[in-house]
């Protein structure tokens, strides 16, 4: 087991976290477009809008975790993907500790090059990213506590919220969760923000399936963080 990076108010510890009918074509010219016909049109051209990536898992960059400040009470992260920017507005007031480390993360360019591993189209809506290694096991080599928790009721992580993915309390690190639906989860995931421009990106990725057939596993749309940046 690696050692911790200890900062000054004894924040991390060491751990790596884990998230443990086709619409028939009008044939009158005349008649408008059904709102299905219409939601799959743009579906299709949005997936059309996606561009080859270089990306692939890799080992995870090290880096050293500073002294924590405080982050302001919005933080705004741009995920550039190769199918477009997803805006997060972080929530610096009640996730403080996830947007700091977040941030720095973005900064060194941890986030650079990494691929969307992990899709889940049924019982829960989200699309996982944020591990280098694309296993879903990967992460650096400290872990923080939780924050920000919801209450134990439906629809706890509504659709657009951005939240930590873990292997138990306080074992957040790099891994994160896009929700694209509404979605009801053990009140036990961070989070941290919210998805203010992109939401339909996701839904798109999501709308293509997962790999197999399943609905739970790699993304059939390959989708990359190609870089991070933070305002």
């Amino acid at each position: 087991m690696k050692r911790a990076i200890a900062i000054t108010t004894s924040l991390l510890v060491v751990s790596v976290a884990v998230l443990s009918p086709a619409h028939a074509a009008d044939k009158s010219k005349n008649k408008p477009k059904s709102k299905m016909a219409s939601s799959m049109s743009s579906m299709q051209s949005m997936m059309n809008s996606c561009k080859p990536t270089s990306a692939v898992g890799h080992k995870p960059a090290k880096f050293t975790i500073p002294s924590y400040k405080v982050p302001a009470a919005l933080v705004t992260f741009t995920f550039k993907t190769n199918c477009g920017d997803i805006v997060v507005q972080a929530d610096g007031e009640n996730a403080p500790i996830t947007t700091f480390i977040f941030s720095v993360m973005a900064n060194v360019g941890y986030f650079d090059k990494t691929l969307c591993h992990r899709l889940t189209t049924a019982g829960i809506y989200v699309l996982q990213c944020g591990d280098p290694t694309a296993t879903g096991g990967g992460g650096p080599a400290f872990s923080f506590r939780d924050e920000n928790l919801p209450a134990a009721v439906a629809n706890n992580y509504p659709a657009g919220t951005v939240a930590m993915a873990n292997s138990g309390p306080n074992t957040n690190g790099s891994q994160f969760f896009l929700v694209y639906a509404d979605t009801t989860l053990g009140a036990s995931y961070t989070r941290w923000g919210k998805i203010t421009k992109g939401l339909d990106i996701v839904k798109a990725i999501a709308a293509a399936g997962v790999v197999g057939g399943k609905t739970d596993g790699t993304p059939k749309q390959t989708i990359a963080i190609e870089k991070v940046t933070v305002k």
